[in-house]
């Protein structure tokens, strides 16, 4: 006769909320939080529940789904018990392939790179990567924004910020320090006048001068804003950094799909998951009517994303307010957080996150099932 032995109650927790917390799954990884390790407190006393829980992004999309749940649980397991829940985050990696960032110790504390891609120029695509990247670090998560297209850099525009980077140890590059957002950009190192004439050989030294050289430090999200369409810098990415996924940015017009056929099939190529599809430019908002204009078409992202069994991230809005926010060096997510095209972009900083969680918990599960069971190969003694 078997049976399954009821597990213990982790060293320091009452086993009573134990119990109750393993009827309570995270929503997008699919587990119960006891069994993720997100319950780090758990004491019952004098009627009142006390709980700390460890998020996987302090940007977690679903907190407050995951608070009702959990004093439900609590609740049928102790009725009338009050319950107070303490929240942290600590932002997860997924294992590194063999080979992934050697050579560039200052990816070391980086948990996740995350690339914002484009089939093609003019959707908006560094607007996306940078208000991604404040919208991120304004939940308190430890972002960098890399700059990665050499030839059109934008970030030094959209920050306000046109000095050069400077070396504290003479041996490596130390980033530009924004409201808690590390910065790097080509344009910090070129006048804005001077055209970039390189070729391709010449754009991938920059890129890993950049990943090698700077001083990233301790990193939950690195967001990286890709040139437009699939060249060098990408292949370079997609050979020599452990990239955790993509945010692809495509704009309403049923002539997005193509773009959007080749950014899938290029990180389908190199195996790097698409976090999802962003649909810029969707919609533009009357000042006199209130009313919702579709000016550029609508619908061909998503439908794209429905082809392709993407994930579809957003619909963000044209607004003069993010334009004139980055003409003046302050991000729509930093000047106008509250606004329309605020919450957009905030809405999507969550998905982005907890797509990153997904991701890495599907990474971390296939490397769990492919290791060897520590009982192969051992015989089992003969009972008679």
């Amino acid at each position: 006769m078997f049976w399954k032995k009821k597990e213990a109650a982790p060293e320091g927790l009452d086993p009573v909320l134990v119990e109750a917390l393993r009827t309570v799954d995270d929503p997008e990884l699919h587990q119960d939080l006891v069994t993720l390790g997100m319950v780090k407190a758990a004491s019952l006393a004098d009627g009142a529940a006390a709980i700390t829980i460890e998020l996987t992004t302090p940007a977690c999309p679903l907190k407050d789904r995951i608070r009702a749940d959990i004093e439900a649980a609590v609740q049928e397991a102790v009725p009338g018990t009050s319950v107070s829940i303490e929240w942290t985050a600590q932002v997860r990696s997924a294992p590194r392939a063999p080979g992934k960032g050697a050579g560039m110790p200052s990816l070391a504390e980086v948990a996740n790179i995350v690339l914002v891609a484009s089939g093609k120029g003019g959707v908006g695509k560094s607007t996306v990567a940078t208000n991604l990247a404040v919208a991120l670090a304004r939940m308190g998560a430890k972002v960098g924004l890399l700059d990665a297209d050499i030839y059109g850099p934008s970030i030094p525009t959209m920050f306000g910020i046109h000095e050069g980077l400077a070396s504290s140890d003479g041996k490596t590059i130390d980033p530009h320090w924004l409201g808690g957002l590390k910065l790097v950009s080509m344009g910090f190192l070129i006048p804005p006048e001077k055209a970039m004439i390189w070729r391709g050989p010449m754009l991938t030294s920059a890129v890993i001068q950049f990943l090698r050289d700077v001083r990233w430090g301790e990193l939950d999200y690195l967001v990286v804003d890709l040139p437009p369409g699939t060249g060098d810098v990408q292949l370079t990415f997609a050979q020599q950094v452990p990239v955790t996924g993509a945010v692809v940015v495509s704009t309403p017009q049923p002539v997005a799909l193509a773009d959007v056929v080749r950014a899938n099939a290029m990180f389908d190529s190199v195996d790097i998951p698409i976090l999802g599809l962003v649909e810029n430019m969707a919609y533009f908002v009357c000042d006199g009517c209130d009313k919702r204009h579709a000016i550029f078409d609508t619908g061909g992202a998503r439908r794209a994303a429905e082809q392709f069994d993407m994930q579809f991230l957003a619909e963000l809005p044209i607004d003069t307010a993010v334009r004139a926010a980055g003409d003046m060096g302050l991000p729509i997510t930093a000047a106008e957080p509250e606004s329309e095209a605020g919450r957009a972009y905030v809405a999507l900083a969550r998905k982005v996150a907890g797509r990153v969680s997904v991701v890495n918990a599907e990474a971390a599960a296939r490397v769990a099932a492919a290791a060897p069971s520590p009982q192969a190969g051992r015989r089992l003694p003969i009972i008679s």
